[in-house]
């Protein structure tokens, strides 16, 4: 691991990033090196204009990404490298809003119908009577009681 790395990696790590963030920060900071064949503190501006641009018109890649590949490298220059940083110089891509896609009824019943073990089938019916997301059904408390005795669920964070 480079010293460069690894003082990434502590910056990171001591602003509480999350794991798949902080892989995917270190990931874009190898692939910016790679593709100059040079250290990303000898590389500038212009460096990441020319990043930039092969990002849309050479990968293809999505606005978003980009948008976030953008930030890995400003969190190198203006958090490890302690270098200025210009938005005007490398503006982040418009961003996509998608619209989440509708399911019907009769969509909805096909899709818990569909799952196979009781467990999974319940996983769905909460996620749809809910309407809480993956990550918040992943953290349910099925055990919580209610002073009254009740049984009672809870998001924990």
């Amino acid at each position: 691991m480079t010293r460069l790395r690894q003082i990434m990696l502590e910056e990171l790590e001591r602003r509480n990033y999350a794991p798949s963030t902080i892989g995917a920060y270190l990931r874009t900071v190898e692939h910016f090196a790679r593709y100059f064949r040079c250290p990303p503190d000898r590389l500038g501006t212009e460096h990441i204009r020319q990043y930039q641009a092969a990002m849309f018109r050479t990968w293809k890649l999505s606005p978003n990404t980009v948008t976030q590949r953008l930030a890995a490298l400003r969190f190198l220059y203006i958090q490890v490298l302690q270098r200025g940083w210009s938005v005007a110089e490398t503006p982040y891509p418009k961003k996509v809003l998608r619209l989440p896609q509708i399911l019907s009824q009769q969509e909805v019943a096909r899709l818990i119908d569909a799952a196979e073990p009781p467990f999974h089938r319940v996983l769905l019916m909460t996620l749809y009577a809910t309407g809480a997301r993956r990550a918040e059904v992943a953290r349910l408390n099925p055990n919580r009681h209610t002073r009254s005795g009740h049984a009672a669920t809870s998001i924990q964070e």
